[in-house]
């Protein structure tokens, strides 16, 4: 499918939350440097869906970064910084490239069997630039209340995700979330 920007607007949603958001993520150390950690949950992801790509996304006032990564060309993580560079994710992502940004200011889960079922996200530039047909993924809200980023798993084909995909990203995001609370306990 392609892309015609008259057709269709990207609305990466206004993001309030966004400013405290990068003052918790400093705290937290993260959302900077790739994390072994987020690295294996990203493939944890990705073997539990099926899904090819699988992201640990901590999002900032312009950019997005996976600081865990699944690919499938890699097998666990890729070492590509820029996004678009070979057809795959890499770490970094422009702020309105992709769905997360709606998942973290929306603060729900979103699942997208056929993002092209949906005007409002058909448009997304990673459907061109790396063929994302489908989307699931679920906010990670830390116990300060603070919307830190998300998981999400990625398709190039339309997937059935449903409500069983829905349950298991939900949980999925609050077993790493229990995480990185645990994380926050040791810095302390």
């Amino acid at each position: 499918m392609s892309y015609d920007p008259a057709d269709h607007q990207p609305l990466t949603p206004v993001d309030p939350e966004a400013p405290h958001r990068v003052n918790r993520l400093r705290e937290l150390g993260l959302g900077e440097n790739p994390d072994p950690e987020f690295d294996e949950f990203a493939h944890k992801l990705a073997r539990i869906t099926g899904a090819p790509y699988a992201m640990v996304n901590f999002i900032s006032e312009d950019r997005q970064y996976f600081a865990g990564l699944h690919t499938p060309s890699s097998g666990q993580a890729s070492t590509n910084v820029e996004s678009g560079a070979s057809g795959e994710p890499g770490r970094v992502m422009a702020r309105d490239h992709g769905y997360c940004p709606h998942v973290v200011v929306r603060r729900k889960a979103l699942v997208l069997d056929d993002v092209c079922d949906y005007p409002r996200f058909a448009g997304n530039p990673v459907v061109d630039e790396i063929g994302i047909r489908s989307y699931l993924g679920a906010p990670l809200i830390d116990h300060t209340g603070t919307t830190l980023g998300t998981i999400c798993v990625v398709d190039t084909e339309p997937r059935p995700w449903g409500r069983p995909g829905l349950e298991t990203i939900k949980a999925l995001a609050a077993e790493l979330v229990e995480r990185i609370n645990q994380r926050d306990g040791r810095l302390d």
